[in-house]
């Protein structure tokens, strides 16, 4: 038998690297000096191993995740205060590219982003995450703790970021070459939060459906029962009605895009008229395909700008199109939104017996004047993340369930008018994506797959895949003009026949079929002013 003398070197020299970087992991608990830090524990983990996590708060609803990678895991524990501090964790991958990436957060909570952290160091970044200060999806561990709440609002990212980068250089013994986030929802405000007070913190930041201006976000979200009533009132709509008015948008203002395909490309166009689904005089009671005056006024009522004392705006309208996403679970359950409900009882008030379903105008200013750690995260003036020469990608689902895609375009003139930009001028540094048939940061029934997440990919191809494009933006100065976006026939992108695909235009263009060729071809479509 004949052996290949650079088969068995190349075999030993492979061996020594894995044992070394094992080792190295296995040696960076007791070699790590973070400041107020305890470690808990430095582990390798082998590439396609599944990792459960016992000791996440259950209602995270954390499953195991399968991780592809060869890479060494840090856990910690990182004191903010004297009553205050996050758990975090490093994930330090084998096939480090030198890239730094953190993760954010969901809603309120505290819950670490696995499936982000998998989806990255896959890529090679050394990746972070959280647990925002606290553990869980409650708002109880604010009651009466200002630094819990400060931790939520900035700190838990910041100090995550910091404490990251100083893992990730004692482990590979240099530091990284490029920092980056990923985030969606209230991980997308703490995208913006993040490039408004810390812009050093990244070269490049994707931020999704950002939570800005979120004191109002909760006024907004905890309006809706004001408006539905409990289940059973004269203003409460049922699902089948919710149907019913879902299907009478589409007749009205589907085709405002040149195609009727179920999909709103701009829902800012459409003016829904409610009335035309009132039932005619005569109609059996309990009915499901028509409703009443009452509740025609109810769905006025949720397509309409919120205002609040003396007139002033409180948040954008919900878009119409997002009303099957919605239904019965979220905002139109005929009872008080939850996550607003904890954010007023245990962060605004301090009193876990406030009534939600007295929130109202005063409840309204009184919550945005509070404004607990600049938690608003409203600031438009981007300039020193644009003077650092940061990339922000931001998009919106333009069927978001949760945050209103209206906020969005809101947020983006409002930096254009408070830096004296025009688009032209924006465009070199911020770009934001309308992603039409968009949930709250994925699903629904477009061409959602832009490499958001891991169960989100199509491709890493830059110009389908809104991470590698940042990373293309930041490092070989190729912004990004529009984002090709993925639907698949059984809505998995794993081994899944694809249906249709769609470039979603910069804005403030929008997408429009040219009534030529394919509507499933993305290039039957144009962007336009």
């Amino acid at each position: 038998m004949r052996f290949s003398l650079h088969a068995v070197l190349f075999s030993s020299f492979a061996a020594a690297a894995q044992c070394s970087f094992q080792q190295q992991c296995s040696k960076l608990a007791s070699k790590l000096k973070v400041d107020n830090a305890t470690v808990w524990f430095a582990e390798y983990v082998a590439a396609g191993t599944t990792l459960s996590f016992p000791d996440t708060d259950a209602s995270c609803g954390q499953a195991p995740v399968a991780v592809g990678v060869d890479f060494c895991r840090v856990a910690l524990h990182v004191a903010t205060s004297d009553r205050s501090g996050i758990s975090m964790e490093a994930w330090l991958p084998r096939n480090w590219t030198g890239r730094f990436l953190s993760t954010g957060n969901g809603g309120l909570n505290g819950c670490l982003s696995y499936d982000d952290m998998a989806y990255t160091v896959e890529l090679g970044f050394s990746t972070v995450g959280a647990n925002n200060g606290h553990n869980g999806t409650a708002g109880t561990p604010f009651l009466n703790n200002a630094d819990i709440v400060e931790d939520f609002a900035w700190r838990s990212v910041h100090t995550n970021v910091v404490v990251g980068k100083q893992i990730s250089a004692a482990f590979y013994h240099k530091n990284h070459t490029k920092s980056y986030y990923l985030g969606c929802s209230t991980g997308g405000r703490q995208g913006f939060k993040s490039a408004q007070s810390f812009p050093e913190d990244f070269d490049g930041i994707v931020a999704g459906a950002p939570a800005v201006d979120f004191n109002n976000l909760n006024s907004w979200s905890g309006h809706f029962y004001s408006l539905t009533g409990p289940v059973g009132s004269p203003t409460y709509l049922t699902p089948d009605q919710w149907n019913a008015v879902h299907a009478d948008i589409m007749a009205q203002c589907d085709g405002l895009d040149g195609h009727m395909d179920g999909i709103l490309e701009d829902p800012t166009l459409c003016q829904y008229r409610p009335e035309a689904l009132i039932c005619p005089p005569g109609t059996p009671a309990g009915t499901s395909t028509c409703i009443t005056g009452t509740q025609a006024g109810t769905v006025r009522g949720v397509f309409s700008d919120l205002y609040g004392e003396n007139g002033t705006l409180v948040y954008p309208r919900m878009q119409p199109g997002s009303e099957l996403l919605g239904t019965p679970y979220i905002y139109y359950a005929g009872q008080p939104f939850q996550f607003a409900a904890d954010w007023f009882q245990y962060v605004v008030y301090n009193n876990p017996d406030w009534d939600p379903t007295t929130l109202g105008p005063a409840d309204y200013a009184y919550s945005d004047a509070l404004n607990p750690s600049d938690i608003r995260s409203w600031s438009g003036d981007l300039g020193a993340a644009q003077a650092r020469g940061a990339k922000i990608l931001h998009y919106h689902g333009q069927q978001d369930q949760i945050i209103t895609s209206s906020n969005s375009p809101r947020y983006y003139n409002h930096v254009a008018q408070t830096m004296n930009l025009p688009s032209s001028a924006l465009d070199d540094f911020y770009r934001f994506f309308r992603i039409s048939g968009m949930g709250h940061c994925t699903g629904g029934p477009g061409a959602t797959f832009i490499g958001q997440g891991r169960g989100a990919s199509a491709s890493l191809d830059p110009d389908q895949n809104v991470l590698t494009a940042v990373v293309r933006w930041v490092e070989e100065g190729k912004a990004p003009d529009s984002i090709l976006g993925t639907a698949f026939v059984d809505g998995a992108a794993a081994g899944g026949q694809v249906a249709f695909q769609r470039r979603h235009c910069k804005y403030p263009l929008r997408n429009t079929y040219t009534g030529k060729g394919d509507p499933n071809d993305a290039d039957s479509w144009e962007c336009v002013v």
